[in-house]
């Protein structure tokens, strides 16, 4: 089986389905691999391989009787550590949470298992998942595989780590704020942030919490785009409290060629400075989307992107606000009103949001709906907008400082890295969806990911385009030495 590590998670399906490959077989080759590969990588950081090959005996017994569980019958995969697992620690990285073992499946988890996926892992994540890099003092560093010095991203990092070196079959993340688009940006793999809801969140919490955050989507991540079309298919659609009321139908791609699709793309934006070797990927790719006879217009915006970056910076720390202690809220208080009334930093920003008043909230949220409605508009002419996933390539690992004090540099100037953020939150913020596949590689031989953001609901046409560009253009190549 020389190549079927990196085999798309459909194209492993479909081997089992012909008796090409015993299910039990292929969890014991991505096995064989996580003990070959994990211990330079740590990506993955817990596994129960006795609880996945009874499901993997259980699921070749099925196939000998002609049965299929569905779309993933068999097929190996790791999920993000933040998801609870029945047998797994979920610590979503926090010391305090070290030991927590959940009773109940995730949602997301029962609805892939029910879909025949055998679960056999939890991979890496930030604290409090809340880091564009994947490392914590329970588990600590995950590393690019492309590049052990740098950083896979986060907080999904140690999914796109075991993704890109052939560890693992399929991934399921998360994303409030790049968490699926960034790892794939940095690894060169695929990944889908769904528009906000459709996927419920029940079981990617701490503590029984149930309430689901603003702006954070779960959503697949994969080395195929076809995989991510299968996967969102899985976990999409209303939990138990709402299916009496609404079911989910997703509108089929807009379009099926490329030369069909009119496009927006961006390639720079003073709000989130782009470092010149991403533009330059970029470029080729709209060089390589205009031959093919796409429609490109690279200058229509559906709002501004200063404008969205600080309603997302609002709404994002509100979101997360609910993650301080009452001391912590207390002494955020009393630094807020120290501030400097022009005070605009990035860090000011953060600050005043994590203590803001709800009728601050509303008013940014109230901005945000405007937003909504002009990119409803915005799609009316164009089919989708592509974009940086991330503006700059994989970076060596900041451990020592936190993000709000990390900046990054292009052209000689520095820059906040929390500034970063905006070019997932442009979209994120307004609930639309947004595919991340492979679009090229940096002189130093680094990935970079392209973002296709779409219509809300219309989550099958980035899905559509990304496969197009799998097919025509890029598909995933394994980093070097995993081979």
């Amino acid at each position: 089986m020389p190549d079927i590590a990196f085999a798309s998670a459909k194209r492993l399906a479909d081997l089992i389905a012909k008796k090409k490959v015993g299910c039990v077989e292929l969890l014991d080759h991505y096995v064989a691999r996580v003990e070959k590969y994990n211990p330079t990588i740590n990506a993955i950081i817990a596994t129960d391989i006795p609880a996945a090959r009874k499901q993997a005996k259980a699921a070749d017994k099925a196939i000998a009787r002609g049965e299929s569980r569905g779309p993933l019958h068999g097929v190996p995969m790791t999920v993000k550590e933040a998801f609870d697992v029945k047998g797994l620690p979920t610590t979503w990285g926090v010391p305090g949470q070290r030991g927590s073992m959940p009773t109940t499946n995730a949602l997301a988890v029962d609805r892939l298992t029910n879909a025949g996926a055998v679960i056999f892992g939890k991979t890496n994540v930030p604290a409090w998942l809340a880091d564009g890099q994947s490392y914590n003092e329970i588990y600590g560093v995950t590393k690019n595989p492309w590049d052990t010095s740098r950083t896979p991203g986060g907080s999904s990092g140690g999914s796109a780590a075991a993704l890109a070196s052939g560890m693992t079959g399929l991934e399921l993340g998360s994303d409030i704020a790049s968490s699926i688009r960034n790892p794939s940006h940095h690894c060169g793999t695929f990944g889908h942030k769904p528009s906000y809801g459709i996927c419920p969140p029940r079981g990617h919490t701490l503590n029984g919490r149930l309430a689901a955050d603003d702006i954070n989507s779960i959503g697949p991540m994969a080395r195929s785009a076809a995989d991510l079309d299968i996967a969102l298919a899985v976990i999409a659609g209303p939990d138990e409290i709402d299916a009496g009321a609404f079911a989910l139908a997703l509108p089929a791609p807009r379009k099926k060629r490329l030369k069909d699709f009119r496009i927006g793309i961006m390639f720079d934006d003073p709000a989130a400075v782009v470092e010149p070797q991403v533009q330059e990927v970029m470029h080729a790719l709209a060089a390589f989307l205009s031959k093919a006879g796409v429609k490109i217009d690279n200058k229509a915006r559906p709002v501004p992107m200063e404008d969205a970056k600080r309603v997302f910076a609002q709404l994002l720390r509100g979101a997360t606000s609910h993650r301080q202690t009452d001391k912590e809220f207390a002494e955020n208080l009393a630094k807020a009103r120290k501030l400097a009334g022009d005070d605009d930093s990035p860090a000011a920003r953060v600050l005043r949001a994590q203590v803001q008043h709800h009728r601050d909230w509303l008013a940014a949220h109230e901005e945000r709906v405007r937003m909504r409605w002009a990119w409803h508009e915005y799609f009316k002419t164009y089919d989708l907008l592509l974009a940086p996933s991330f503006p700059v390539a994989a970076h060596p690992h900041l451990l020592n400082a936190p993000p709000a004090k990390r900046v990054y540099t292009v052209g000689g100037k520095t820059y906040s890295m929390l500034d970063q953020l905006i070019w997932a939150g442009y979209a994120g913020v307004a609930y639309q969806p947004a595919s991340a596949a492979p679009a090229g590689l940096t002189g130093e031989g680094l990935p970079v990911g392209v973002q296709i953001i779409g219509p809300y609901g219309a989550d099958r046409t980035c899905i559509r385009f990304a496969r197009l560009l799998e097919k025509e253009y890029r598909a995933f190549v394994p980093p070097p030495g995993y081979e």
